[in-house]
């Protein structure tokens, strides 16, 4: 039986798995997105928002903590001095998910994984999306229609 045994081996031993996933952290810290499988994705997800929650309170304690968990001064400073800056007032949910397809070797779900507050677009589009609504569209249309008629009479009269 599997009772409470919730989290995805992917197939490797504890120590191969413990490594890869801070490989894997200390490269979405970096980078702010990488490519990998749905599954792996899954269990990053799993494994780098404690860190990303615990990366907000910048003590020393919570520094050795996250460095017991990746091992890399590198990403420990870009997430202490850059990332925890920019995530300070979010709740949680850090990161997303967004799947690219299959792979062409083995048709493996591909996936990219990346922070949320570092893709522009998606906060820019989030933006756009709020502020436009049908009446603006309405309004704005209507009365663009009596300037192009107020100009079509300005041309006849002037000819």
């Amino acid at each position: 039986m599997r009772h409470n045994k919730k989290f995805n081996h992917l197939g490797r031993t504890a120590t191969h798995r413990n490594a890869m996933l801070a490989n894997m952290a200390s490269s979405l810290i970096k980078h702010k997105r990488i490519t990998t499988t749905v599954a792996k994705a899954k269990a990053l997800k799993k494994y780098v928002e404690p860190l990303l929650t615990k990366s907000k309170s910048d003590t020393t304690n919570s520094r050795r903590v996250v460095f017991s968990y990746l091992q890399d001064k590198y990403a420990i400073t870009e997430l202490f001095k850059e990332v925890s800056v920019k995530i300070a007032d979010r709740p949680g949910g850090y990161t997303r998910i967004i799947k690219t397809g299959k792979r062409l070797g083995d048709n493996a779900e591909m996936c990219f994984i990346e922070l949320v507050d570092y893709n522009e677009n998606m906060a820019k589009e989030a933006g756009k999306k709020a502020t436009r609504t049908r009446r603006s569209r309405k309004k704005s249309s209507a009365a663009e229609a009596p300037a192009v008629e107020a100009q079509a009479t300005e041309t006849a009269s002037a000819e």
